[in-house]
């Protein structure tokens, strides 16, 4: 994933939200406003940076459930937890410090974030751009290729995920993550799979037939019988997991190459944010002795070291919903 293109960082705005207010506790500004998922989001994001060396990025946002999903199942995602009020009135100030930083950001109305990553990726694969997506989901596994590689927080090495290390996760190359996702399905978006087939299961029935449509072609070459019956009795929620795990790359981009370029900050803005925030440690990294000396942030030197808070098992359960999401 290397060489001299461009190379687009796209973060999954509310996976990494929540992942920061799960990971700190009981963090607040001067005013007693909530600031933990704030501080966390701008520390993880920061660190993806560092390391991957983006020239463009996007932090995408979800602007609430796609109406085909939700009239194809009604139950789609039903089952997330509305977000804390304590998360929620954090995504703004988030928005501002992207924003000041120099970063992209967007939210479109009723399109679901994953299906704007994947859009996006696409197409900058199709201008010869490297892309990284950086998210948890599972079904961002469909667009691995030689040039789009993901980086799952819950990894923590800390690698680009290829289409080896999608293999060594599920049994099958990206192509045939949709039928795999079709056949398991997927508990997080709440996605039934067919009964009694498992992971091991439907990565075997894809090596040995290709695909769910070769499969279900050839259904009496299926094994065992039980299984066979599973998939011919299921073989319409198979079709209709289908549509629902694929994710959209038909939308238009959104930006222009030129508004993806990670910009210089806007360092009085940062300055002022992290004031109001209380956010001593980051007014430290611009550099401004005075202006640190008068915040009168509550921080202690232990939120300097803040991978050992960002691990997996920080990480709230199931996502969140999103239908009623704020303004961006």
């Amino acid at each position: 994933m290397g060489g001299a293109e461009p190379r687009l960082l796209l973060v999954d705005g509310h996976a990494y939200a929540y992942r920061a207010f799960h990971a700190i506790r009981d963090l607040r500004g001067p005013d007693g406003r909530p600031t933990n998922a704030i501080f966390g989001f701008i520390q993880a994001f920061e660190k993806l940076r560092q390391r991957l060396q983006p020239s463009h990025a996007a932090v995408l946002w979800d602007g609430g459930l796609a109406a085909e999903r939700l009239e194809a199942l009604p139950e789609y995602k039903a089952q997330r937890p509305e977000m804390p009020e304590a998360l929620r009135v954090q995504l703004d100030p988030i928005v501002a410090w992207l924003r000041a930083a120099g970063v992209a950001t967007g939210c479109q109305e009723g399109v679901e974030a994953d299906d704007w990553i994947a859009a996006l990726a696409r197409w900058a694969e199709g201008k010869g751009w490297n892309v990284i997506i950086a998210s948890s989901d599972k079904d961002f596994m469909q667009l691995v290729s030689d040039r789009i590689g993901l980086v799952n927080p819950n990894d923590a090495s800390g690698r680009v995920w290829t289409a080896q290390e999608v293999r060594e996760k599920t049994g099958v190359d990206p192509r045939q993550i949709v039928d795999w996702l079709s056949l398991v399905g997927d508990t997080s978006d709440n996605i039934p799979g067919v009964p009694g087939v498992g992971p091991k299961t439907a990565a075997a029935l894809l090596r040995r037939f290709g695909s769910v449509d070769a499969m279900l072609d050839r259904i009496g070459e299926v094994e065992p019988e039980r299984i066979r019956n599973a998939v011919r009795e299921a073989a319409d929620v198979v079709r209709r997991n289908q549509s629902l795990v694929r994710l959209r790359t038909d939308l238009p981009p959104g930006f222009q190459p030129a508004e993806l370029e990670l910009r210089d900050p806007n360092v009085p803005e940062l300055r002022r944010l992290y004031q109001q925030w209380g956010f001593r440690t980051l007014l430290e990294r611009l550099g401004d002795e005075s202006e640190r000396a008068q915040s009168n942030d509550p921080q202690t030197d232990w939120f300097a070291d803040l991978n050992g808070r960002l691990e997996p098992h920080a990480v709230a359960p199931g996502g969140e919903k999103v239908d009623n999401p704020t303004n961006h």
